[in-house]
C-alpha cells in the first residue's frame, strides 16, 4: 500500500511517459493530510519523487488534525462511534443507523453495547443537514494540527446558517428583482449611511478571509464569513435597508443606491463563501448575479473577490453609535416587557455635539428600528421623569415608563419568577453538595449540573435587577 502510494504524485499523470498532464500538473503546490501518515506517505512520496523525478512533489504540506467524536475519542468501528458523512448529509433513521454500526463487526460481542449507546445518542436517528452545512462545520473546526471534536450540534447550527442565507437572498430578490438596481454606468445613486457601512464591512471581510486562507486558517476564514453574513449583513444591514425601501417619499436615487448595495454586496459575499458552501451559493448566485451586472455560466468561474482597501471609518463609527442606541432601547423593551409593537418615547442625556449631529442625521433609522414615537435631548437642568435607563457609551438612554407598564402587576410577575428560580437553585445546590452524587455520578453529568447552576444564578440576578428597577420607577 505505502509503496504504491509513494508513486502517487507522478504515476497518476502517466509516468514513466512524459505526458502533457505530467508536464502541466507536476509538481503540485499543496498536499493536505493528517499527521498520522506523515512518515508512511508524505516522506515516502518526497523521497520517491526526488529519486525518480529529481524534484520535490509539492511545496507545502497542510497537516490537519484527526476527526474525533464529541468526547475526543478516535472514531472506530469497534467503538461504534463512526459517523458516515453521507448520513449527516442525507440523514438516516435510527434502525438503519444501528444496523450500520453493528454489521460485520470484528468483535460481535460489543454489538449490544454499541446498539444501546447509539439509541441513547441518536434517539430520532440523524437529520439531513446537507453538504454545505457539513463542509462549513469542518472548516470552522479546522485549526492547524489540532484534533477535531465533531459534535452534531455544530452542524445543526450551520444548517440554520444555510437557512439564514436563503432567507436573506429571498428578501433581496423580493425588493430588487425587476427593479432599477443602478447597474448602468450613468445611473444616479445616493448611498445611505448603512449602504456605505456594509460596503466597507464587505471589503474588510474579503481582506480577512484572504489573510486567513493564505495562512491555512480555514477556521478563522469561516468565522469571518459567518460573522459578516449573519451579524452584519442579515441582522443589521437588511433591517437598516427597510427605512429607505419602505419610505414612500424616498428619492429614486436613494432607492437605486440601496438596491444596488443590497445586490452587489450579496453577490460579493456569495463569491467569498462559494469555496466553503458551493451548492447554496451557486443556486442563489444564478438569480443574483444578473441584478448585480455580473454575467457568467457559473459562480465557479467568477473571479474571487479581492479587497480594494477602501475603508469608510466615518460610516463605521456612525453605525456603531447607532447600533449602541438601538441595542440599548431594545434591551429596555425586553427587560420591561414592553410589547414590540408599542410605540415609546426616548430621552437622551449626556453626549456631545457629535452625538447630536449623529442623532439628527440618523433619527429615521432609530425611529423605525426601535418603534419610537419621538426622541429628544434632556437639558442639563431638566429633571427626568420615572424611566428605565441604559447606557450607550457616554450617552444615557431613558424610556419614560408612564402608561407603558402596570408597575404592581409587573412586580408581582417578577417576584413569582424569582421564587421559582430560588427554589431551583436550592435544589441544585443540595444536589451538588451531596457527596454521594458528586463522587458517583459521571464527571460530565456533574459538570452539566454546575453549568446549569451558574445559568440559574445569572438569571436570578437579572430578575432581581429588573425588580429593583421597577420598584424605583
Amino acid at each position: 500500500t505505502w509503496f504504491s502510494s509513494a508513486l502517487w504524485t507522478f504515476s497518476t499523470l502517466g509516468w514513466p511517459e512524459d505526458t502533457p498532464e505530467l508536464a502541466t500538473f507536476h509538481p503540485t503546490s499543496v498536499l493536505v493530510t493528517g499527521f498520522d501518515i506523515i512518515f508512511f506517505w508524505v516522506a515516502r512520496m518526497i523521497m520517491m519523487t526526488l529519486h525518480l523525478r529529481e524534484e520535490v512533489p509539492f511545496k507545502t504540506v497542510y497537516v490537519h488534525g484527526l476527526v474525533r467524536d464529541a468526547e475526543g475519542q478516535k472514531m472506530s468501528k469497534s467503538k461504534g462511534n463512526v459517523l458516515d458523512p453521507i448520513d449527516l448529509i442525507d440523514g438516516i433513521d435510527l434502525e438503519s443507523l444501528v444496523a450500520k454500526r453493528t454489521a460485520g463487526m470484528m468483535q460481535p460481542q460489543l454489538a449490544e453495547k454499541i446498539d444501546t449507546a447509539t439509541r441513547r445518542q441518536f434517539p430520532e436517528g440523524i437529520a439531513a443537514y446537507g453538504t454545505d452545512a457539513l463542509r462549513f462545520t469542518y472548516y470552522s473546526l479546522a485549526s492547524t494540527g489540532r484534533d477535531i471534536k465533531f459534535d452534531v450540534g455544530r452542524i445543526e447550527g450551520f444548517r440554520n446558517f444555510c437557512n439564514k442565507i436563503w432567507n436573506a437572498a429571498r428578501y433581496v430578490l423580493m425588493h430588487c428583482a425587476d427593479q432599477d438596481c443602478g447597474i448602468q454606468a450613468n445611473a444616479e445613486t445616493e448611498l445611505s449611511l448603512a449602504d456605505r457601512w456594509i460596503t466597507a464591512q464587505a471589503q474588510a471581510t474579503a481582506a480577512e478571509v484572504a489573510r486567513s486562507m493564505q495562512h491555512y486558517r480555514f477556521d478563522l476564514a469561516s468565522q469571518a464569513l459567518y460573522e459578516f453574513i449573519w451579524n452584519e449583513y442579515c441582522d443589521w444591514y437588511l433591517e437598516l435597508s427597510k427605512p429607505v425601501l419602505w419610505d414612500e417619499g424616498a428619492s429614486a436615487a436613494a432607492l437605486r443606491g440601496t438596491r444596488h448595495t443590497l445586490v452587489t454586496v450579496l453577490e460579493t459575499w456569495l463569491r467569498l463563501l462559494h469555496p466553503f458552501m458551493p451548492f447554496i451559493t451557486e443556486e442563489i448566485w444564478q438569480s443574483v448575479a444578473p441584478l448585480a451586472g455580473r454575467s457568467g455560466d457559473t459562480i465557479m468561474l467568477a473571479p474571487y473577490p479581492v479587497a480594494d482597501g477602501n475603508t469608510d471609518t466615518e460610516a463605521n463609527a456612525d453605525i456603531e453609535w447607532l447600533k449602541g442606541l438601538i441595542v440599548g432601547v431594545r434591551t429596555i423593551r425586553s427587560e420591561m416587557q414592553i410589547p414590540p409593537g408599542r410605540e415609546i418615547s426616548l430621552l437622551l442625556r449626556g453626549g456631545d455635539d457629535v452625538d447630536k449631529k449623529r442623532l439628527t442625521q440618523n433619527s429615521q433609522y432609530l425611529k423605525k428600528l426601535t418603534k419610537l414615537a419621538d426622541v429628544r435631548w434632556l437639558s442639563e437642568a431638566e429633571e427626568p421623569p420615572a424611566a428605565a435607563t441604559a447606557l450607550a457609551g457616554d450617552l444615557e438612554i431613558l424610556v419614560p415608563m408612564a402608561g407603558l407598564i402596570d408597575k404592581q402587576a409587573e412586580s408581582a410577575r417578577l417576584e413569582k419568577e424569582i421564587r421559582k428560580f430560588e427554589q431551583d437553585i436550592a435544589r441544585l445546590d443540595g444536589k451538588l453538595n451531596n457527596a454521594n452524587f458528586v463522587d458517583r455520578a459521571p464527571p460530565e453529568v456533574v459538570a452539566k449540573e454546575r453549568e446549569k447552576m451558574q445559568k440559574q444564578q445569572h438569571a436570578l440576578e437579572t430578575l432581581q435587577e429588573q425588580l429593583l428597577r421597577i420598584q424605583q420607577l
